[in-house]
């Protein structure tokens, strides 16, 4: 059989089933291809003593430690393939820059009856392919509204009717707002990483522009990276308008069964900009278990924030358009669904 090597375009349009990163645990930990399986050719202090040998003594030292290192690990690393890719004997691989790891992983997988497909130019091509993603000038629909709207429930409804939608907080790991953390968030790399691919595969199945949520620049301890926040803010901006009341009521399911002690540590989190008294009141009201008042002021707090930033958007009256609805429903993904795409 025959070793493949393909350009990064070629690679994406191509790839399915198995993908291996055979990078240290290191390399692949910070970020990687999405939907990647890490199998290292060497650990991250077996990495070390190659790459010192290569830059302080010569190339061929450090091909004979790394043919050390490899030697043992090779009956383990094909049963492990074989045991992730039982029946399709295809896979797809890659490393930093598409070098002396792949070649080695590919030559024994390729030995051992493997059909092999390399990414040329590695990782550092498919990270370079990403950067250049982001900038392209996608068509988007912007969903936006005051917290409590439940944006991301109809995002999630418009999806199930066959809508083209991103969730910008599933990618981030974050629901976007002090209670918002969901888990470990991801690196940055990888946040544009998965960004970057969901845009390239969601955008050829449709010809429709893409739902996305309206969000600040950071969701927790990532950012949207700027050439594509710089497009969110030239979209249509579609402003789901749900009364207060009903979105307080809203706020009271969703997070009115969170632990009280993780309630006060979310209000510390944005006690600057809530302001003592408002801080104060707050935690009173948590404390005293009367949940309704404590999130009333949390949300004047975040409507304020949001009014504040649309405002200062440029030429936001004629990118907005409001959309009315009478309470927090799935059902809202249908009046969406049916206003013109074009502002």
């Amino acid at each position: 059989m025959a070793i493949e090597r393909y350009h990064i375009n070629d690679f994406i349009a191509r790839q399915q089933g198995l993908l291996l990163d055979v990078r240290s645990p290191g390399e692949f930990h910070h970020a990687h291809f999405p939907g990647s399986v890490s199998l290292p050719l060497f650990s991250d202090e077996e990495r070390r003593v190659v790459g010192t040998a290569y830059k302080q003594e010569s190339r061929e030292k450090a091909i004979r430690i790394g043919l050390d290192f490899f030697g043992p690990k090779m009956r383990s690393m094909v049963e492990t393939v074989e045991q992730l890719q039982p029946e399709n004997k295809t896979v797809f691989l890659y490393c930093w820059r598409g070098g002396m790891r792949s070649g080695a992983v590919a030559w024994l997988l390729d030995l051992y009856g493997f059909k092999v497909k390399v990414l040329s130019g590695g990782y550092k091509a498919f990270r370079n392919w990403c950067l250049t993603g982001l900038g392209q000038p996608y068509q988007l629909s912007v969903l936006g509204g005051y917290t409590g709207s439940g944006k991301t429930e109809t995002l999630k409804e418009m999806r199930s009717r066959g809508a083209s939608v991103i969730d910008l907080e599933a990618l981030a790991n974050h629901k976007g707002s002090a209670f918002g953390r969901i888990g470990p968030q991801p690196s940055q790399e990888q946040f544009e990483n998965s960004l970057a691919l969901t845009l390239y595969h969601i955008s050829r199945q449709s010809g429709t522009p893409v739902w996305i949520e309206d969000e600040s620049q950071r969701i927790g301890s990532v950012n949207i990276p700027k050439p594509f926040w710089e497009t969110m803010r030239r979209s249509a901006l579609f402003f789901l308008d749900i009364p207060f009341e009903q979105r307080l009521l809203h706020i009271l399911e969703e997070y009115g069964a969170l632990d009280p002690v993780q309630l006060e540590e979310s209000i510390q989190r944005i006690s600057k900009r809530l302001g003592p008294l408002e801080t104060k009141l707050s935690l009173q009201h948590i404390q005293a278990g009367e949940l309704e008042a404590a999130f009333r002021i949390l949300l004047r707090y975040y409507d304020k924030l949001y009014l504040k930033g649309l405002h200062n958007r440029k030429e936001v009256d004629s990118l907005l358009q409001r959309v009315e609805a009478n309470r927090v429903s799935p059902e809202n993904a249908q009046l969406l669904l049916t206003q013109p795409q074009t502002i």
